[in-house]
């Protein structure tokens, strides 16, 4: 009977060791509405929610256009993933794939990704609170599943891709907590390529690293 009780104990203990944090992942929810746009060559990235979102922001994507609509990034070869992190208020580099990847919808629900649930290895279940991030990018290549290849190729000016503002979740899903939705903490968002520096950016940082030169030879 002790080996029995033992038992229990030690796989009890070990599923609570590996037991991981989960979030419903859906940017058009009763929570709120934010959506992910697509924009022209050389248009800027932006973040936030726009007047028709919910909460209503201030960002303009006028000339922008929703994932998932005519003249935009094809619905089913955009890939979206929730990026986490255990505790409110991580920075951006703590932040880990949730297991989950997805893509858009099209019509009415332009813009907005299909639902999944994000699994996280990162973050325990039914935790306090988590840092979360939407990231979303252009596989139509089929070369990029996964956001861990999708960021280098688009630090690398290969793929558009996007992310949003970091955001704060609370009552992380678990054995306690149903997975809780991502709104309406997330933002609205753009995909596009990385800006190259302007000459004028250029021309600055010269001029900074000569005057650093200067200051230093005196």
């Amino acid at each position: 009977m002790k080996k029995l009780i033992l038992a229990a104990i030690t796989v009890t203990t070990a599923a609570s060791v590996f037991a991981q944090g989960t979030v419903a992942f859906v940017n058009r929810s009763a929570g709120g509405t934010s959506h992910v746009y697509s924009g022209q060559p050389g248009s800027p990235l932006r973040q936030g929610n726009a007047p028709g979102d919910s909460p209503a922001g201030s960002v303009d994507y006028a000339g922008y256009t929703l994932i998932g609509t005519t003249g935009g990034m094809t619905a089913s070869t955009t890939f979206a993933q929730l990026l986490g992190a255990n505790g409110a208020g991580q920075p951006e580099s703590s932040l880990l794939p949730g297991a989950g990847t997805t893509t858009f919808r099209t019509g009415p629900g332009a813009g907005n990704n299909v639902l999944v649930t994000s699994t996280f290895a990162n973050i325990p279940a039914d935790a306090a609170v988590g840092t979360f991030e939407m990231v979303a990018w252009d596989n139509s290549s089929g070369l990029y599943p996964t956001w861990a290849q999708a960021s280098v190729g688009w630090a690398a000016n290969l793929i558009a891709a996007g992310r949003s503002l970091p955001f704060n979740i609370s009552s992380i899903g678990g054995a306690v907590n149903t997975p809780p939705g991502v709104e309406p903490g997330l933002t609205s968002f753009s995909i596009g390529i990385i800006p190259e520096p302007t000459t004028a950016a250029l021309a600055g940082l010269g001029a900074a690293a000569m005057l650093i030169f200067r200051r230093r030879k005196q």
